[in-house]
């Protein structure tokens, strides 16, 4: 039996629900006698005969009704792996896993491509990692996350990366800094920041922002007072909230309401801006990864100029 042509057990069971060859081959699109003679080569190959050949029509023998369970089992089975193999290939089942930043999903870009994904493939298992950038790059380029959501402003070899937002930056004042103590000051340029002691997302996990945090900085003339380094961008409004210093956060870390910190926006330089980054692994990608690349890419460019509030 294992050499035996699907396309014959496809015949086969077509005359034998049909019981008459010429409706069985106008079934299957084809000919009579092409089909008739199929039907011998199948029975040649399984050494029995599967028909009594009636003046109208076909009977099944005793070895055909034996093979005819047998043979809608294994057509069945094939096709319902041929349709398993397709939905993952269009992205319809298998399984993804997303990997972000703790910033990035504060983002509401970020959970919204991921709503929208679940939405379109209901049946794809979805696993999300949070963890750092320089972690999920990491992952990405070892084929350990398919895709993810990243700050940093590059990306490894052998990793794709696109930008899908770019945002504005705040400054974090602890709230009795005297600076915005008892005052509602929204706007603050990044030259005021020159004698404060910051406090940054650690190099060596974010190293995209933080560069550009000391780059826009010498920029303005001055090198800013690095105190403290955060192992997480959330850890820096906890410190900020002790008192340790001020910060320089993403806009959207706004919606994060820790109690004893005060959001400033930094009106100069305009081009301090935080980027929003997915990347992917230079490599076939699987149905699901590219359908929630192009949700993202869809809903970015449904807002190419979508900023943070």
């Amino acid at each position: 039996m294992a050499s035996v042509d699907l396309r014959l057990l496809r015949y086969f069971l077509a005359v034998a629900e049909e019981s008459h060859l010429t409706k069985a081959a106008a079934r299957l699109g084809i000919r009579q006698p092409p089909l008739s003679q199929q039907i011998r080569v199948l029975e040649a190959e399984l050494g029995v005969t599967l028909f009594h050949r009636l003046p109208r029509g076909m009977e099944l023998t005793e070895s055909g009704r034996a093979l005819l369970d047998d043979a809608r089992n294994i057509i069945a089975m094939v096709d319902q792996a041929v349709d398993g193999v397709r939905r993952v290939s269009q992205g319809e089942a298998g399984r993804l896993t997303v990997g972000f930043t703790g910033s990035a999903a504060f983002h509401p870009f970020v959970p919204s491509v991921i709503r929208r994904f679940r939405e379109s493939a209901p049946h794809v298992h979805l696993v999300l990692e949070e963890s750092s950038t320089g972690e999920l790059r990491e992952a990405v380029a070892e084929g350990r996350i398919d895709v993810a959501f990243i700050r940093g402003a590059h990306a490894d070899p052998g990793v794709q990366m696109e930008t899908v937002l770019e945002e504005a930056m705040l400054a974090a004042f602890p709230a009795d800094h005297p600076a915005v103590k008892g005052r509602t000051r929204k706007r603050i340029a990044l030259s005021e920041l020159a004698d404060e002691s910051l406090i940054l997302y650690r190099r060596h996990s974010g190293p995209g922002l933080y560069d550009a945090i000391i780059a826009a900085c010498s920029a303005e003339g001055f090198s800013p007072r690095v105190t403290q380094e955060a192992p997480r961008m959330l850890s820096t409004l906890s410190f900020v909230a002790a008192g340790l210093g001020v910060s320089l956060v993403p806009a959207s870390l706004r919606r994060v309401n820790i109690e004893g910190v005060v959001y400033v926006s930094v009106t100069h330089p305009k081009a301090l801006r935080a980027p929003l980054n997915l990347i992917w692994r230079d490599a076939p990608l699987s149905g699901a990864a590219r359908k929630l690349i192009d949700e993202a890419r869809r809903q970015r460019d449904a807002s190419p100029a979508a900023e943070s509030q």
